[in-house]
Protein backbone atom coordinates (compact mmCIF):
# COMPACT_ATOMS: atom_id res chain seq x y z
CA UNK A 1 0.00 0.00 0.00
CA UNK A 2 1.21 2.73 -0.47
CA UNK A 3 2.06 6.13 2.06
CA UNK A 4 -0.65 8.99 2.48
CA UNK A 5 0.21 12.02 0.41
CA UNK A 6 0.70 14.60 3.27
CA UNK A 7 4.07 12.08 2.95
CA UNK A 8 4.63 12.05 -0.54
CA UNK A 9 7.31 14.67 -2.06
CA UNK A 10 6.02 17.61 -4.52
CA UNK A 11 7.61 19.86 -6.45
CA UNK A 12 6.38 22.48 -4.80
CA UNK A 13 7.06 21.77 -1.10
CA UNK A 14 9.81 24.66 -1.05
CA UNK A 15 7.34 27.38 -2.25
CA UNK A 16 4.70 26.39 0.73
CA UNK A 17 7.60 26.06 3.58
CA UNK A 18 8.70 29.36 1.70
CA UNK A 19 5.31 30.59 2.24
CA UNK A 20 3.74 29.49 5.09
CA UNK A 21 7.33 29.56 7.36
CA UNK A 22 7.81 25.88 7.94
CA UNK A 23 8.25 22.61 6.35
CA UNK A 24 5.69 20.79 4.63
CA UNK A 25 5.24 17.90 8.22
CA UNK A 26 4.75 21.47 10.52
CA UNK A 27 2.40 22.73 8.10
CA UNK A 28 0.03 19.80 8.12
CA UNK A 29 -0.24 20.20 12.31
CA UNK A 30 -0.64 23.69 11.67
CA UNK A 31 -3.26 23.29 9.72
CA UNK A 32 -5.60 21.32 12.00
CA UNK A 33 -5.89 23.94 14.23
CA UNK A 34 -9.37 25.91 13.10
CA UNK A 35 -9.08 28.88 11.44
CA UNK A 36 -6.15 27.77 8.46
CA UNK A 37 -8.87 27.64 5.77
CA UNK A 38 -6.03 29.15 3.28
CA UNK A 39 -3.25 26.64 4.59
CA UNK A 40 -5.77 23.56 4.48
CA UNK A 41 -6.82 24.36 0.79
CA UNK A 42 -2.90 24.68 -0.21
CA UNK A 43 -1.87 21.37 1.40
CA UNK A 44 -4.85 19.69 -0.32
CA UNK A 45 -3.87 20.96 -3.53
CA UNK A 46 -0.27 19.85 -2.22
CA UNK A 47 -1.50 15.90 -1.96
CA UNK A 48 -3.67 15.77 -4.89
CA UNK A 49 -0.15 17.40 -6.96
CA UNK A 50 1.95 15.24 -5.25
CA UNK A 51 -0.39 11.99 -6.56
CA UNK A 52 -0.52 13.64 -10.05
CA UNK A 53 3.22 13.81 -10.23
CA UNK A 54 3.92 10.25 -8.79
CA UNK A 55 1.22 8.91 -11.74
CA UNK A 56 3.06 11.24 -14.44
CA UNK A 57 6.33 9.38 -12.95
CA UNK A 58 5.27 6.15 -12.63
CA UNK A 59 4.04 6.11 -16.78
CA UNK A 60 7.01 7.62 -17.93
CA UNK A 61 9.10 5.23 -15.65
CA UNK A 62 7.07 2.35 -17.49
CA UNK A 63 7.56 4.07 -20.89
CA UNK A 64 11.51 4.43 -20.50
CA UNK A 65 11.59 0.67 -19.21
CA UNK A 66 9.80 -0.58 -22.29
CA UNK A 67 11.86 1.00 -24.68
CA UNK A 68 15.29 0.26 -22.84
CA UNK A 69 18.09 -0.55 -25.36
CA UNK A 70 18.61 -4.06 -24.16
CA UNK A 71 14.48 -5.07 -24.24
CA UNK A 72 13.19 -7.72 -26.97
CA UNK A 73 11.80 -6.27 -29.76
CA UNK A 74 9.09 -9.09 -29.79
CA UNK A 75 8.26 -7.37 -26.63
CA UNK A 76 7.38 -3.65 -27.69
CA UNK A 77 3.76 -3.35 -28.22
CA UNK A 78 1.94 -0.09 -29.77
CA UNK A 79 -1.29 -0.69 -27.85
CA UNK A 80 0.27 0.00 -24.81
CA UNK A 81 2.09 2.57 -26.02
CA UNK A 82 -0.67 4.31 -27.05
CA UNK A 83 -2.42 3.39 -23.55
CA UNK A 84 0.53 4.90 -21.88
CA UNK A 85 0.39 7.99 -23.86
CA UNK A 86 -2.61 8.82 -22.71
CA UNK A 87 -2.13 7.77 -19.44
CA UNK A 88 0.38 10.06 -19.22
CA UNK A 89 -1.32 13.12 -21.04
CA UNK A 90 -4.50 12.78 -18.42
CA UNK A 91 -1.73 12.88 -15.58
CA UNK A 92 -0.08 15.68 -17.08
CA UNK A 93 -3.63 17.64 -17.28
CA UNK A 94 -3.98 16.55 -13.91
CA UNK A 95 -0.45 17.79 -12.50
CA UNK A 96 -1.24 21.45 -14.23
CA UNK A 97 -4.38 21.73 -13.40
CA UNK A 98 -3.20 21.67 -9.81
CA UNK A 99 0.00 23.66 -10.14
CA UNK A 100 -1.99 26.56 -11.64
CA UNK A 101 -4.54 25.90 -8.90
CA UNK A 102 -2.04 26.09 -5.82
CA UNK A 103 0.19 28.58 -7.85
CA UNK A 104 -2.73 30.98 -7.86
CA UNK A 105 -3.39 30.32 -4.23
CA UNK A 106 0.15 31.27 -3.02
CA UNK A 107 0.05 33.91 -4.86
CA UNK A 108 -2.60 35.57 -3.04
CA UNK A 109 -1.25 34.63 0.31
CA UNK A 110 1.61 37.12 1.83
CA UNK A 111 4.93 35.66 2.61
CA UNK A 112 5.43 34.75 6.27
CA UNK A 113 8.02 35.73 8.39
CA UNK A 114 9.13 35.45 11.93
CA UNK A 115 9.12 39.55 12.06
CA UNK A 116 6.00 40.41 10.12
CA UNK A 117 3.90 38.10 12.41
CA UNK A 118 5.11 39.38 15.82
CA UNK A 119 5.09 42.71 14.62
CA UNK A 120 1.62 44.59 14.30
CA UNK A 121 1.30 46.87 11.33
CA UNK A 122 2.18 50.37 11.18
CA UNK A 123 1.07 52.67 8.95
CA UNK A 124 3.01 56.27 8.22
CA UNK A 125 1.25 59.06 8.81
CA UNK A 126 2.10 61.83 6.47
CA UNK A 127 2.15 65.09 8.02
CA UNK A 128 1.82 68.31 6.26
CA UNK A 129 3.67 71.33 7.72
CA UNK A 130 3.99 75.02 6.35
CA UNK A 131 4.49 78.00 7.76
CA UNK A 132 3.07 81.58 6.07
CA UNK A 133 4.72 84.19 5.44
CA UNK A 134 4.66 87.27 7.89
CA UNK A 135 2.63 89.89 6.59
CA UNK A 136 3.65 93.49 7.14
CA UNK A 137 0.20 95.13 5.89
CA UNK A 138 -3.36 93.60 5.11
CA UNK A 139 -3.95 94.25 1.25
CA UNK A 140 -6.17 97.01 0.01
CA UNK A 141 -9.89 95.79 -0.48
CA UNK A 142 -9.32 96.09 -3.83
CA UNK A 143 -6.30 94.46 -4.57
CA UNK A 144 -6.03 92.24 -7.79
CA UNK A 145 -9.21 93.19 -8.82
CA UNK A 146 -10.06 94.36 -12.17
CA UNK A 147 -10.46 98.09 -12.89
CA UNK A 148 -14.20 99.37 -12.92
CA UNK A 149 -14.81 101.73 -15.22
CA UNK A 150 -14.14 105.39 -14.68
CA UNK A 151 -16.53 108.13 -13.76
Amino acid sequence: MSPSASVKPSSQDGRLAETFGAPVADLYERAAVPGAAALTRALELRGFLALAEEQVARVRDRVHEAMAPGRDMDELSAGDLRSDAQWLAAALDARDGYLTALGELLRTMPAQSEERSSRPVEFAQPQITTTLPPTAAPAPPRAGAAPGPRP
